[in-house]
């Protein structure tokens, strides 16, 4: 019975594309100075494990493009190669021509082979040159060959892991010249063969310029799965797989590569997000066991309960009053175990926004060398979760952001010196929960945001009347209008005013808000505020008229008794309240509605003063119901979209509840009731 390996197609490039951004980190660490020897290995196992997946998948264009990369990786790892510079940047070049070929080979398209073909040539050339060749390799290398014998003997099951022994003896064939021996002594009779069961076993010489680690990580996928003895020049050496102290096991990034999905699944956090892999790999998620063993424990309770509570519907004829506590005790265990299952199935979708982050190493130093600028990148916060919806539509945005502080913010090296700053700029990506957000700020120690030339550009364009005077939080509002830029000259890089407009409406369809704070010559910071996740939220019911509305208890700033003496009406129609220093304008939902009222006195009504982007307004409430986490249905998937609402919920009595959008209802107040006069209004009953 033959398998159908494209079903683990997936696995394997969820796995490739994890290992080139260990490959792109690693080489970028090198690049800036690291001296580390073991980012070389890790760079090479990861190479190595791409490899021998896709000549495993029969890929084998990218087999034999990164088996060239691997080579040059050897020769650095093997001390016969410096870690130059030139290098390192050929092999970045190569990992971002082995992701377009891995994404190509993903979604069923043809990949540039002239441009594969052009890289692989200079990986080529630069392998056949001397350059960076450590002096020693030459007088070695007609001393390097060896000879080893290798026997492998699998178990019964090997082949039902799915691994191949062919596959393997096509690794140990590309290291040098082979001759192989098999045992068929243990074949049975063909009416009781198993085509699922190894019954071979072989003895393999395998000569050539070759070391015992590339054997070891050629077998260390089956370690465990079979019995083997490797014999080099007559010293014999025991396995299976020996790893000495100081050199850590391989990372299992090969598919199919011997343990079961179980293991290669379990460790933790190792998800990928990234948006540069699209298409088949959004569809997937990794979670840890451990956070499935706490679902696992969740159900196991929801059972105890329902146990609990399934007793009183078979004694419900010697129902008395002294059950009524076990009955509460048992509904109040219920509400407990059905939240703590909810917290725990919505921590499967959090991810470390560390998945979005790491992109930016590779966008600065790409970016910095070619403005010919030095820039540091800080990150810290990499470890706060956030919901996978949220980090994957907030990745976008942030690269705007991030290209501005490189191209807008940070200095050339002779102007930061000429103020008396450091040569090397620093931009620093930051992350933070705080209550029921999570806050992303972008920050640098540039020059900081030219309001001068805001104000100027916005009097040209007639965003803001000549004689009209803004406040300096209000002139770096206007960069967020669309189109808006302030570039003498349009690049590649930035200039087009196409960026930041987009950015703040991306943030504000997630719920969320961005601010920027700017001083001149002491740089720029974006704080952007996001839900942790688009799926539950806090809400506070409130009733008019004979609806029933939620807000987000986010967006609430207070909720108080009307009191009339501080109304003043504006214009004959807007209504403003005066809250301590302050002027709050009051909305009326059942004229933006078109509701029925039940009650149009202020002195009757409550206020609640919401807030959001900074501005506040008080919402007009008949009375307040209650709290309780709800669940967020789209109204564009099930109706249209509705201004002023963001969704609906479904209550526990099963009436449908609209959830207010604080953002629009303000927007939708400052332009005053949307189609209707206003009904007659009373300042008191």
């Amino acid at each position: 019975m033959s398998i159908d390996i494209s079903q683990f197609h997936q696995v394997f490039f969820e796995e490739s594309f994890e290992g080139l951004d260990l490959m792109e980190s690693a080489l970028l660490g090198l690049s800036q100075g690291s001296d580390d020897p073991e980012l070389i290995h890790l760079i090479f196992r990861a190479a190595h494990s791409i490899k021998g997946g896709s000549g495993t998948f029969g890929f084998t264009a990218i087999a034999s493009f990164t088996h060239v990369m691997e080579t040059l990786l050897d020769e650095m790892r093997e001390g016969e190669r410096s870690v130059s510079k030139p290098a390192l940047t050929l092999l970045l070049q190569s990992g971002d021509v082995l992701r377009d070929m891995l994404e190509a080979a993903r979604d069923g398209r043809e990949f540039d082979p002239d441009r594969a073909a052009t890289m692989q040539a200079q990986l080529e050339g630069l392998l056949d040159g001397e350059v960076g060749r450590s002096p020693v390799s030459s007088q070695t290398e007609a001393d390097s060959r060896s000879a080893w014998r290798i026997q492998f003997r699998p178990y019964p099951d090997l082949l039902k892991t799915g691994n191949d022994p062919v596959r393997m003896f096509r690794e140990l064939a590309a290291l040098g010249e082979m001759t192989v021996e098999v045992d068929t002594s243990a074949v049975p009779r063909a009416e009781v063969y198993d085509a699922e069961t190894c019954y071979l076993a072989w003895t393999i010489t395998l000569s050539g310029d070759i070391s015992r680690e590339q054997i070891d990580e050629i077998f260390e996928w089956v370690d465990g799965d079979c019995d083997l003895v490797v014999e080099a020049l007559g010293a014999r050496q025991e396995s299976p797989l020996p790893q000495s102290a100081d050199t850590p096991k391989a990372p299992a990034a090969a598919p199919l590569a011997g343990g079961s999905d179980e293991d290669r699944r379990s460790g933790d956090d190792r998800r990928k997000t990234d948006r540069r892999t699209t298409a088949a790999a959004d569809t997937s998620i990794r979670v840890s066991i451990n956070k499935i063993d706490e679902i696992i424990n969740m159900v196991g309770e929801l059972v105890i309960t329902q146990s609990m509570l399934g007793q009183f519907g078979t004694e419900v004829e010697e129902f008395d009053s002294g059950m009524i506590e076990k009955l509460r005790d048992g509904l109040s265990q219920l509400e407990r175990n059905t939240r703590d299952l909810q917290e725990s199935v919505m921590r499967i979708r959090m991810l470390p926004i560390s998945f979005s982050f790491n992109r930016f190493p590779r966008l600065v130093h790409d970016l910095s060398a070619k403005l010919g600028k030095k820039i540091d990148l800080k990150i810290s916060g990499e470890s706060t979760e956030l919901d996978k919806t949220v980090m994957e539509k907030i990745g976008d945005p942030l690269v705007h952001l991030v290209r501005n502080s490189l191209d807008h913010g940070i200095e050339m090296p002779d102007e930061r010196a000429a103020k008396g700053k450091p040569e090397t700029g620093v931009v620093h990506l930051n992350a933070y929960h705080q209550g029921g957000h999570i806050i992303i700020e972008i920050s640098d120690d540039g020059g900081g945001l030219p309001t001068d030339k805001i104000l100027s550009k916005a009097r040209q364009r007639g965003l803001v009347g000549e004689g009209e005077t803004l406040s300096h939080e209000e002139t770096l509002q206007l960069i967020f209008e669309p189109g808006f830029s302030t570039a003498e000259t349009v690049s590649d890089v930035s200039g087009r005013g196409v960026g930041m407009d987009v950015v703040r409406r991306n943030i504000k369809d997630l719920g969320g808000s961005i601010e920027v704070r700017s001083e001149r010559d002491q740089g720029s910071k974006f704080t952007i505020r996001l839900p942790l996740t688009l799926a539950i939220l806090d809400g506070q019911l409130l009733k008019v008229s004979d609806e029933i509305f939620i807000i987000p208890l986010v967006s609430i700033v207070e909720s108080l008794q009307i009191d009339v003496n501080k109304v003043n009406a504006i214009a004959g129609s807007v209504e403003m309240y005066r809250l301590r220093d302050d002027y709050v304008p009051i909305v009326r939902l059942y004229e933006l509605f078109d509701l029925q009222p039940s009650n149009t006195s202020l002195q009757d009504a409550l206020l609640v003063i919401v807030e959001h982007d900074g501005r506040k307004v008080g919402i007009l409430v008949d009375e307040l119901l209650g709290q309780q986490q709800v669940v967020i249905k789209s109204l564009e998937t099930n109706f249209r979209r509705v201004a002023g609402l963001s969704g609906a919920t479904i209550l526990g009595d099963g009436m449908v509840a609209l959830i207010l959008d604080v953002g629009g209802l303000i927007s939708m107040s400052n332009r005053g009731p949307a189609s209707q006069p206003p009904r007659n209004r009373e300042r008191a009953a």
